[in-house]
């Protein structure tokens, strides 16, 4: 594992620590809400995909996608394919890059809208075009 994995697992730990006391300070019974929180190597995973969002500048594209697929507009659904499919290529790639993130990066696009991400049209790794 390297180095730079180990930090980003010890922050997102630190995360999902903070997470968790906030939210039983604020009187919510823990056996209620764990089981939804995501796990360290998810929080790993979501850091890595804003990097490479960030890297990319597709940042804003992607955001404004994800709020935009939560309105009533003519092109929601449009803009929830496009950014399940931003997002599912850039998962991919992390599960290239960091195989011990398999699990955590397939489950995370276990939420995407497979049915408009198709088979026939895989997510090019860079370099592969």
């Amino acid at each position: 594992m390297s180095e730079s994995l180990a930090r980003l697992r010890a922050d997102a730990r630190l995360e999902l620590d903070v997470l968790i006391e906030r939210r039983s300070r604020a009187g919510e019974d823990p056996w209620d809400f764990l089981q939804f929180l995501p796990t360290v190597d998810q929080l790993v995973v979501r850091a890595l995909r804003d990097d490479e969002l960030d890297r990319t500048g597709k940042t804003a594209e992607f955001l404004l996608a994800r709020l935009g697929e939560k309105t009533q507009r003519p092109d929601a659904a449009r803009l929830r394919v496009e950014a399940d499919r931003l997002e599912y290529g850039i998962l991919r790639e992390i599960a290239h890059r960091h195989p011990e993130l398999t699990r955590a990066v397939w489950t995370l696009a276990g939420d995407l809208d497979h049915a408009q991400i198709s088979p026939a049209e895989p997510a090019t790794r860079r370099g592969e075009e």
